[in-house]
């Protein structure tokens, strides 16, 4: 049994390092997504480092808080954060996407530490209530987090999922959106407005904080706040920048699905010191 709890400052430094080891990581593959892996690092270090219940040694231990990452296209911030969470060695952030890794261009399972495999967007809210149901069930205690990003929640999907949790009161899930407000075509809110967002999931039920998703302390103080919300299911709006930390990167939706090179790891890297 684990559970981080590391103090605030060290994880609010740990994050120039996850950002310079995604972008490595998406060189030497050639291919990936950093933008939208960029703006979640907080995010992810907030839950590892702080709120979730896990065993990097025995990822199966069934008492595990469960993270299902629906943003499935956003594998490096995943494999960067269980590498230093100590699920595999960082030396495998080296396969990533190659014939043959556990480290897919999609979360996937393969990986020790991925629950669920996504990767074709709105459906992993679905089976975070399904595994938070199923809990509620057996009558077991661990929490059900999943990380969305903010273009998903235009997928109906999401809603009907939204709906339901509501619907069975999953106080033990918690959602939290990537609100990076940039998707692959461009800004979220000029290829389907979002807004009124936290005022949607208010009216499905949904007990909401919006947050900086930037700041480890407004991270953590939400999920803290998580024990004392009973009888509804929980959405955290992190409000985040897309590529952050690397000036030719940061709101930029070319940089969906795009590689830097050498050059550009060069100024990123030089950047995020």
């Amino acid at each position: 049994m684990l559970k981080q709890s590391l103090d605030l400052k060290k994880l609010a430094a740990l994050a120039p390092q996850f950002r310079r080891e995604i972008l490595e990581t998406l060189e030497i593959a050639g291919s990936g997504h950093p933008g939208g892996s960029l703006s979640g690092v907080e995010i992810m270090l907030a839950l590892y480092g702080h709120a979730m219940r896990y065993d990097p040694k025995n990822p199966g231990w069934e008492e595990r808080d469960r993270l299902i990452v629906s943003k499935g296209h956003a594998t490096p911030l995943v494999y960067v954060t269980l590498s230093n969470f100590g699920y595999f060695p960082k030396e495998e952030l080296k396969t990533f996407r190659k014939f043959g890794s556990r480290l897919q261009g999609h979360v996937h399972t393969k990986a020790p530490g991925v629950e669920f495999n996504t990767g074709s967007l709105g459906h992993g809210l679905s089976f975070a209530n399904g595994v938070a149901l199923g809990a509620k069930i057996r009558g077991k205690n661990f929490k059900v987090y999943c990380l969305l990003g903010d273009g998903e929640n235009q997928e109906g999907s999401v809603w009907e999922a939204a709906m339901s949790a509501a619907h069975h009161k999953l106080d033990n899930l918690c959602a939290i959106i990537d609100y990076n407000k940039v998707q692959e075509n461009g800004p979220t809110n000029e290829i389907k407005n979002l807004e009124p967002l936290a005022k949607k999931w208010e009216s499905f039920g949904w007990h909401v904080f919006e947050v900086d998703g930037h700041n480890i302390k407004e991270l953590v103080s939400a999920f803290d706040e998580l024990k004392n919300i009973q009888g509804k299911p929980t959405v955290i709006i992190a409000h985040t920048v897309k590529g952050k930390g690397v000036s030719f990167m940061e709101g930029k939706s070319n940089w969906h699905g795009k590689a830097p090179n050498k050059e550009q790891l060069a100024q990123a890297l030089a950047e995020l010191k």
